[in-house]
């Protein structure tokens, strides 16, 4: 049998803000796996378990290039220790003219982009010099590229902790600004069912019969009560299955929305700031305590 240590119940509680000794049943359920402990503690507390999938903790900006013809676009997130990094001029400087040199140049990965030239040296040399002059790490973590097929709008929201580009075709240009709006608010996964994983689905497929099952439903019922969920799930997640935030009727959907105005949706990218990374939370108290101690030494 695994033997559960506390550092393990830590890091399920971290993820999912459970109850520790929740933490430690579940893990103990699972034999120490930390995903399947996930999953039970969603079945057993519902949504709250998944609360670090939307956490956004690191510090940074999202560098954005968009073309005057709206035909090409680049976003790249760089990444700061502190926000207050994140707010100097030459730090947004760095992330605005790695988002041309995307867009520009195409680079295949972040390597190779930080190989490129800018200023008097590369980005990795121009990067490097800043984290010397302001004493902080930064780092170039991702970039996304879009080619249009039929026009790009951007939107760029908090301080551009988070962008988005939509290419759209028809429509007007409200409704393409709409959109983007959408996007960042509703933060769809997908634009459709066929964008979303298997695994995410089958993962809320079974959670669904867990539940099911522990809320005494028979067993006949079980495949189409998790079918619904599934279903549900997926209007949640895609894009064209939101209801638009903007909908008088609070019913209207962005496929709905599009149909009426004789628009499609070709593709979009949104890019959130630290999506994914655990944020290092300071105990002030407990380092000025040290501090002092150190002192009195």
């Amino acid at each position: 049998m695994t033997a559960i240590t506390a550092g393990m119940v830590k890091e399920l509680r971290e993820k999912t803000d459970a109850p520790m000794m929740e933490c430690k049943k579940a893990l103990t359920e699972a034999e120490g796996d930390l995903v399947k402990a996930e999953e039970i503690l969603r079945v057993k507390l519902g949504s709250k378990a998944a609360k670090a999938a939307s956490r956004v903790a690191a510090e940074g900006v999202v560098g954005l290039y968009l073309s005057a013809d709206g035909a090409l676009a680049a976003l790249v997130e760089v990444n700061s220790e502190t926000d207050f990094v994140a707010k100097n001029d030459e730090f947004i400087a760095l992330a605005k003219g790695c988002a041309e040199l995307v867009a520009t140049k195409n680079p295949v990965d972040v390597t190779a982009l930080s190989a490129l030239p800018m200023g008097e040296g590369t980005v990795e040399s121009t990067r490097a010099a800043l984290v010397g002059k302001v004493g902080e790490n930064m780092a170039i973590r991702r970039f996304s590229r879009l080619l249009a097929q039929g026009k790009l709008t951007s939107y760029v929201h908090m301080g551009s902790k988070i962008a988005v580009l939509v290419d759209v075709t028809g429509g007007d240009d409200q409704l393409a600004k709409d959109l983007a709006m959408h996007i960042a608010a509703s933060k769809p996964k997908s634009l459709d069912a066929s964008g979303v994983s298997p695994e995410l689905l089958d993962t809320e497929r079974r959670i669904a019969i867990e539940k099911a099952r522990e809320a005494g439903k028979p067993e006949a019922m079980l495949e189409k009560i998790a079918e619904g969920t599934v279903q549900k799930y997926l209007k949640d997640v895609t894009l064209l299955g939101q209801v638009f935030v903007k909908a008088e009727d609070g019913k209207q959907t962005i496929e709905q929305l599009l149909k009426s105005k004789g628009a499609k949706i070709n593709g979009f990218t949104l890019t959130i700031v630290g999506e994914g990374i655990e944020k290092k939370v300071n105990d002030f108290a407990a380092e000025v305590a040290a501090q002092a101690a150190a002192a009195k030494k």
